[in-house]
């Protein structure tokens, strides 16, 4: 199990140098309130001095440590290369490229420099790690994370919010799940006021996730000890509590070795707490560490397996869709014109790879405006809509001019089926409307793969999306101008003969004879009569009754002729309308014409007459039944004429237009300029890739009898 935490080690190289925070690995992070004595518990673990020293912040970067135990004939870590095959310890930076520092002092330096470089000089903070790494063989295994002290006020030129800064950056160590959290606090101070264990509660309500370090234990006031604390009476900690006797800054200053402050430590502790001795100082809380570390690690292993091999796959997912450099212009843009136009017309059809799920989108789109939307306006429209017995009256006498009317006249029906008739045009051009702003958002739902090269290539994806909305703007008017026509047609030829209007035709003719039998029988006979002719008279021939006259042949087989009551109703009307239009000379005022037909208050002015009644019946009753005939020829034509003139042009001629206008146009070197962003996306994610395929492997190492 000893091999876990290299293990672990070899990962956080791995991932340090991609800056990859995706993978929590297993660490110790040293948390404490400034002054409490972190350094100087990091270097006792170390056995060296090497971090920078003063006041106020002065660790501004968390540094990431890993303390490799590394023996004499230990030939993994040394080598003749290296120049450290003789050397008791060393270090190594990430950022410095493999070079070897034997001199502590220089680590101090390089540590103080790195954190200027980032962080500057004003006392801010930075979260960017420095990695260090210290071969040696007086350390255990141990990765540890020192993050800057927790402060409360600004001092000198620290920024105002440097409070929240540092916090934020514990914050997002500390919630690793993987994480331990050494939270460091001091003996001469009220255990419960600490602030470092207030924010590993916050983390790790639990407490399983902590181990306390108490420091200081010789500055306590005379009389008092820390057996209580130490033994967890105080604040209990799940992982326990440890306490250690740090160098003080005299100590620091007279250059007391590391190795002398243990040997002092270890003859406190067994002075002053000689029951305890034995589960606190330096090198207890160095293998306290080691082996909690392990245990953790080999718990975490599992998860962190799988979510390597997690995330194997996204990147894999994520580089494929960034796509290859293009070597060959021509031919990617040949293909990426080709893919598009597939998927275009795939999602036409139906056949695409990616079928959405959440709207409707293409073909389905349109068939729901064809049968839903265009099929419902229709059937919305009632064949009477906007027509009144008024208009169908004043329809009938406009159609038979200055004479009396008959019998009902052909050309009314005429009239008033036509006005109905182009109230079908409106819902027809929108339904081509709707078509084409669905093709028009078909570019947007074609396929995952499209989508990916529309965002690689965006002066390609804008020329696209130019020639598509040209080409359907194109064929806009022509697939308008059909639909007008298959409109106009229906209005240029009033098909009386249709079957299915024959037979509503017939039905109204046998009824009308029915009715006009109806009323011979009950109308009186005008008897004629004799008298003497008189000069001047208009002779002394009999006068034939109207009923008597011979019915007139016309349209629907002589229907309704008309009666005499109506022709006196007729005049009678006709003659007060005129006297309205005389101004006081009796002169027929120029201003508004003459108006035969009764004024519109005769729709409420008098109830129709049974006669006009019947008329208006026979209008509507055909109006209906020819209405039909036309709606459902229309309703059916338009969807037809919509596919042929636009959405099967358009499916049929789009690559040929995008080759027109894309592909000979010899400007294939600006339209595969990558997005500025890709490149640089393209190369993080092959980075991270193959950081994870290295990670995989180091995981796919380790035994079994490692973990036990």
């Amino acid at each position: 199990m000893e091999a876990l935490i290299p293990v672990i080690n070899k990962l956080q190289d791995v991932f340090n140098t991609v800056g990859a925070d995706a993978i929590q690995l297993p660490e110790i992070v040293v948390l404490g309130t400034q002054s409490s004595g972190k350094s100087s518990v990091i270097e006792s673990l170390v056995g060296r001095s090497f971090l920078p020293r003063g006041t106020g912040i002065v660790t501004r970067r968390p540094l990431v440590l890993q303390l490799i135990y590394s023996p004499k004939d230990d030939s993994e870590h040394r080598s003749a290369e290296e120049g450290t095959l003789d050397t008791g310890e060393w270090g190594k930076f990430l950022h410095t490229k493999g070079k070897i520092f034997t001199d502590f002092d220089e680590i101090r330096s390089e540590i103080e420099a790195e954190t200027d470089r980032m962080a500057g000089r004003n006392k801010g903070i930075c979260p960017e790690p420095i990695s260090l790494k210290i071969f040696s063989a007086n350390v255990v295994n141990l990765t540890l994370v020192d993050l800057p002290g927790i402060t409360k006020m600004p001092v000198g030129d620290q920024p105002e919010d440097i409070e929240h800064q540092i916090k934020e950056l514990v914050h997002k160590y500390i919630s690793n799940p993987n994480s331990i959290i050494l939270a460091v606090v001091t003996a001469n101070t009220d255990m419960a006021t600490s602030e470092s264990l207030k924010i590993a509660k916050e983390c790790d309500p639990d407490g399983r996730r902590t181990l306390a370090v108490v420091t200081k234990l010789d500055l306590m006031d005379a009389g008092t000890d820390a057996i209580d604390i130490l033994c967890g009476r105080v604040i209990p900690v799940k992982l326990g509590i440890i306490g250690v006797v740090n160098r003080s800054q005299q100590d620091i200053i007279d250059n007391k070795t590391i190795s002398d402050a243990l040997k002092d430590e270890a003859t406190f502790l067994q002075r002053k707490y000689p029951t305890l001795a034995n589960r606190n100082g330096t090198p207890y809380l160095a293998k306290t560490l080691n082996r909690l570390l392990m245990h953790h690690i080999r718990d975490c292993l599992p998860d962190l397996k799988t979510r390597v091999n997690v995330m194997v796959s996204q990147f894999q997912s994520l580089l494929n869709s960034y796509g290859e450099e293009v070597s060959d212009k021509s031919q990617t843009l040949l293909q990426i014109i080709t893919k598009f136009a597939s998927s275009y017309c795939s999602t036409i059809e139906g056949t695409a790879k990616n079928i959405e799920t959440t709207e409707l989108c293409g073909g389905a789109r349109i068939c729901y405006i064809f049968h839903e939307t265009f099929g419902c306006a229709l059937d919305s429209i009632h064949p009477l809509s906007g027509l009144t017995k008024l208009d169908i009256l004043t329809a009938i006498r406009n159609a038979t001019g200055p004479r009396p009317a008959l019998f009902v006249p052909e050309v009314s029906f005429e009239l008033l089926v036509k006005r109905q008739i182009r109230r079908l045009e409106e819902p027809s051009l929108r339904c081509v409307e709707l078509v084409h702003e669905e093709m028009q958002r078909i570019i947007q739902h074609c396929g995952t793969e499209v989508q990916q090269e529309m965002l690689r290539f965006p002066k390609l994806h804008e020329r696209i999306i130019d020639v598509v909305t040209h080409l359907l703007r194109k064929r806009l008017p022509t697939t308008n101008s059909m639909v007008e026509n298959l409109v106009a047609i229906e209005l240029a030829y009033i098909n009386t003969k249709h079957p299915d209007f024959h037979k509503d035709a017939t039905v109204v003719t046998s009824l009308l004879k029915s009715a006009e039998r109806e009323d011979r029988l009950n109308r009186p006979v005008i008897m004629p009569k004799r008298h003497t002719a008189h000069p001047g008279s208009d002779g002394d021939g009999p006068k034939m009754a109207l009923d008597q006259a011979p019915a007139p042949s016309g349209w629907l087989s002589n229907i309704l002729p008309s009666q005499g009551s109506r022709g006196a109703e007729n005049g009678a009307a006709d003659a007060a309308s005129v006297s309205h239009q005389l101004d006081v000379k009796g002169v027929l005022s120029p201003q508004k014409p003459v108006n035969l037909l009764p004024e519109v208050p005769m729709q409420t002015s008098r109830k129709l007459s049974d006669t006009e009644q019947r008329d208006c019946d026979v209008i509507e009753r055909l109006i209906k039944s020819y209405f039909y005939i036309v709606r459902k020829s229309i309703q059916d034509s338009v969807p037809k004429a919509v596919m042929h003139f636009l959405v099967n042009f358009v499916k049929d001629n789009l690559q040929s237009e995008l080759v027109t206008h894309l592909y000979k146009s010899d400007q294939a070197e600006e339209l595969l300029n990558e997005s500025e962003h890709i490149a640089q996306r393209r190369k993080e994610a092959a980075d991270m890739l193959k950081a994870l395929q290295r990670a995989n492997h180091i995981i796919s190492e380790i035994r079994e009898t490692h973990m036990w």
